[in-house]
């Protein structure tokens, strides 16, 4: 199996509770949180040691949060790397209103990167990426990163043999408007990030394979997948577009079932999986991450069992 490594630029200590319900003024008394460690990249660890995989996690991490970060880390068993992040690690809050069921979440920025930090990260990542492996930049950049770092990460990849998984928002999409970044292994959007880089609406599936298809073929990646939530995703190449339904099942929470997703993608990229199959897998993880709770990510024994109930076909 391809060595994976996952990067997370912008961690958060992801705090979850439940109120009775949401409204201003009173105190609002909460349950006891639950502490997880957040931010793409790390997600994508986590949900790929349910799965079966392993990789290793570099984490840039800072401040008081950052060891509270580390230690939540730690007792996952994850294998992981951390660089200091300039300042202080960020917090994200979750509060699910009982009364409705509705959940609000709070995300805070993160540390604001100097140009001296980010090429010390930069330093630091390049001794990390696994020759002729597979590396996943997922989630946010903090403040100051700058908007083509994937652009100069898919230089550096190259230069190792390794293939690049993009999955994030913000500054990279800003980077992939402006033509910035090509020749990724793998691009990733959702449904509303898609919609913001192709500038009109993507009403359907083939209007969504189109658009992907026209990435692939403007070099942006070799393959793109573009999420259609509730309606499963596309993923389209040179040579073909196929559509994966995603499962029926009971929906507690959406958070997590991106990186879900990405996690039973990239895993059966590492095994060498045709893409439909990879595609299949990493629907069926994001189909049975919704029916966990508030910050949980996927379980493998759904992810297993929703396989058959995320059918793949041609578009």
């Amino acid at each position: 199996m391809t060595p994976i490594l996952t990067i997370t630029l912008n961690p958060a200590v992801d705090l979850d509770t439940a109120t009775a319900d949401v409204r201003p003024g009173p105190k609002l008394r909460c349950d006891t949180p639950r502490l997880d460690p957040g931010g793409g990249g790390i997600n994508v660890s986590r949900a790929m040691a349910e799965l079966g995989g392993d990789s290793l996690a570099l984490v840039a991490a800072g401040g008081g949060m950052g060891v509270v970060l580390a230690k939540l880390l730690a007792a996952t068993g994850l294998p992981m790397r951390v660089i200091e992040a300039p300042g202080e690690t960020r917090q994200s809050v979750a509060v699910m209103e009982r009364e409705t069921g509705k959940q609000f979440r709070f995300i805070f920025p993160g540390p604001i990167w100097a140009e001296t930090d980010i090429a010390r990260a930069e330093a630091e990542i390049a001794e990390a990426v696994p020759r002729g492996g597979l590396v996943v930049l997922s989630g946010s950049h903090p403040p100051g990163f700058p908007d083509d770092f994937p652009a100069r990460l898919v230089t550096l990849c190259a230069a190792l043999e390794a293939r690049l998984v993009l999955d994030t928002s913000g500054a990279a999409l800003r980077a992939l408007e402006a033509g910035r970044i090509e020749g990724l292994e793998v691009l990733r959007l959702d449904d509303e990030e898609a919609e913001e880089l192709a500038a009109r609406p993507l009403a359907s599936a083939l209007d969504s394979a189109d658009f992907a298809q026209s990435l692939v073929r403007g070099g942006v990646a070799r393959v793109v997948v573009l999420a259609r939530g509730a309606e499963g995703s596309i993923l389209a190449t040179e040579e073909g577009r196929w559509l994966s339904h995603a499962a029926k099942v009971p929906v507690r929470s959406k958070t997590g079932a991106g990186d879900s997703f990405v996690a039973g993608f990239a895993l059966g990229l590492s095994r060498g999986d045709a893409l439909p199959d990879c595609l299949q897998r990493g629907m069926a993880a994001a189909s049975a991450a919704v029916m966990t709770e508030a910050t949980r990510l996927c379980e493998r024994s759904d992810a297993e069992r929703l396989i058959a109930d995320c059918p793949v076909e041609t578009i």
